[in-house]
C-alpha cells in the first residue's frame, strides 16, 4: 500500500471546456485506481480563485479530496500536508517547487505524466475503457513507449551508470505505482 499525494490540477491538464466535469471525471478514475491497487489516493485542488473560504475535504474508501481555501494554492496545501504528515508521501506534480520540496523531505516525486501513464494502465488491465480519455490503449503506448523507466535524466557529476538517490527513490515509488 501506497500514499500517493497528486496535485489535482496538474493531473488534470488545461485543455477542458467544462473543468468541473473533467475533475469529476479524474475523481471517478482516482477512486478505481485506489480500489484496484489499494493504495491511499489523496488529491488536492486550488481553492484559491473561486473557492470556500475554509479548506473542504471529502474522503470516501481511499480517496481523499481536499479543495485548498479560497486565496490559497494547492500547492501550499500539499507542502501544508507534507510538512504535518510522517506517512511515506509518494507526492505527483509537475510543479518543481512542490517536487523538490518532496524531495527535500526525501520522499518520493513523480512528474504527473508518469502517473498519467500508471493510472491509464491500472484502468486499462481491469478492461473498462477509460470513455472520454485523452490517451487509451495504443495512445498510451505511443506517447509513453514500452518502458516507462525510460525518461532522461540531466547531466551530472559522478557515475554515470549508478542513478542518483532521488533518481531511485523515484524508480522505487513508479514500481509500487
Amino acid at each position: 500500500m501506497a500514499y500517493i499525494l497528486i496535485d489535482g490540477y496538474n493531473l488534470i491538464g488545461i485543455a477542458h471546456g467544462d473543468l468541473e466535469k473533467a475533475r469529476n471525471d479524474l475523481i471517478r478514475k482516482l477512486l478505481k485506481y485506489s480500489e484496484i491497487k489499494k493504495h491511499h489516493v489523496t488529491v488536492v485542488f486550488d481553492g484559491w480563485k473561486n473557492g470556500q473560504p475554509y479548506e473542504t475535504k471529502t474522503t470516501t474508501k481511499s480517496l481523499t479530496v481536499i479543495y485548498s481555501r479560497l486565496g490559497e494554492k494547492a500547492d501550499l496545501t500539499i507542502r501544508r500536508i507534507l510538512s504535518s504528515s510522517t506517512k511515506p508521501w509518494i507526492v505527483v506534480s509537475t510543479d518543481r517547487e512542490v517536487s523538490g520540496y518532496a524531495a527535500g523531505r526525501d520522499l518520493a516525486a513523480v512528474r504527473s505524466d508518469e502517473f498519467e501513464y500508471k493510472l491509464y494502465s491500472a484502468l486499462k488491465e481491469t478492461g473498462e475503457d477509460p470513455a472520454g480519455d485523452p490517451l487509451n490503449g495504443d495512445e498510451i503506448y505511443l506517447k509513453y513507449g514500452q518502458d516507462e523507466g525510460q525518461y532522461l535524466s540531466a547531466r551530472r557529476k559522478g557515475n554515470p551508470r549508478k542513478p542518483s538517490r532521488r533518481r531511485k527513490k523515484k524508480l522505487q515509488a513508479l514500481k509500487k505505482l
